[in-house]
């Protein structure tokens, strides 16, 4: 079943069919090594500018421990809490976790919290959610990384049953819920969530269980077949979001060059490069700055000036900018 999410503004702003939008990935900085600086004055104000600007999302990664083989350990908070102070500071753009790893956490826990950041939001919500591929995690959880598929599936649907019931009879892995309730609701009853990878299922599973993909970035080529997978999986249209590293040069005209899931190069080969994944049936992009060596801000401008306008996101009349 496809839910086409109406009454949801995170969604309308990021998702259209046949369309492609720009979101960005936390932290809004360029930085060496697994630890952002992170100054969350310069974090919120970026953050207020690509509200104002017509950025689709900003998203936010789910990183509870530190693993230096990863090289990465996102914005640091949690994100809930995160995304949350950020929710209090913008108005239109949609919030986003890229990805709640959902085999770590009770069900409860995470229907709860994203529950309330939606509601305090306005529904700007839309979760991208994972199986997790950090191998520290799991031991210090206490689980399995080999069972991370069967609670992914399990967590999946207790989850929007604590949404979407009225004192739901839960019995799961995590536990054996009876007679009580979880509150509040999100609004409608249902957060989008998009299945992060293949998080250890096949596609047709996504396609059924999914309101969306969202994959790794891969070279266009390559793309296009799982696109092409994705469209043919689900005869009903739902949408298909990558992430994107970039390192933007002052040379407008720089030609790419391959970087760690993505490229550096001038914003006219981000622009023709984004055209083609429009033209392979993208919908969405979360642009990751970690690599670059010019300051975001000025990044973030020149995106703004030369890039978004030819990708714009609609925002639902409702939706005003501070």
């Amino acid at each position: 079943m496809t839910y086409t999410f109406s009454d949801r503004p995170g969604w309308d702003a990021m998702f259209r069919q046949g369309e492609l939008t720009l979101g960005l990935m936390y932290p809004l900085e360029s930085y060496s090594g697994a630890v952002p600086r992170l100054d969350v004055a310069e974090q919120v104000e970026q953050s207020v500018l690509a509200d104002q600007r017509g950025f689709a999302a900003l998203w936010a990664r789910d990183v509870p421990l530190l693993d230096l083989s990863f090289g990465d350990g996102g914005q640091l908070y949690d994100t809930w809490v995160w995304l949350t102070h950020i929710a209090a500071k913008t108005s239109r753009i949609a919030l986003a976790t890229g990805s709640t790893v959902l085999p770590l956490r009770n069900p409860i826990d995470i229907a709860k919290a994203a529950a309330s950041l939606d509601q305090l939001s306005g529904g700007r919500l839309v979760i991208g959610a994972a199986t997790g591929d950090r191998g520290v995690e799991f031991p210090a959880y206490g689980l399995n990384r080999d069972h991370s598929g069967e609670l992914f599936r399990q967590s999946v649907t207790t989850i929007r049953r604590l949404w979407g019931e009225d004192f739901p009879d839960v019995d799961s892995v995590y536990g054996t819920l009876r007679g009580t309730d979880l509150l509040p609701k999100p609004v409608g009853r249902r957060v989008p969530l998009l299945v992060t990878g293949n998080s250890r299922q096949d596609v047709e599973w996504i396609a059924e269980h999914g309101d969306g993909w969202l994959m790794y970035p891969r070279p266009v080529v390559q793309q296009r077949m799982i696109t092409t997978a994705w469209q043919q999986a689900t005869p009903e249209w739902k949408p298909f979001a990558q992430s994107l590293y970039i390192d933007l040069e002052e040379d407008a005209n720089g030609v790419p060059k391959p970087i760690h899931l993505g490229f550096r190069s001038g914003w006219k080969a981000l622009l023709d490069h984004l055209g083609q994944l429009h033209d392979i049936g993208v919908n969405h992009v979360a642009i990751n700055l970690k690599y670059g060596r010019r300051p975001a801000p000025e990044v973030l401008q020149e995106i703004a000036e030369n890039v978004l306008p030819h990708f714009p996101t609609v925002f639902p009349e409702t939706a005003k900018v501070h």
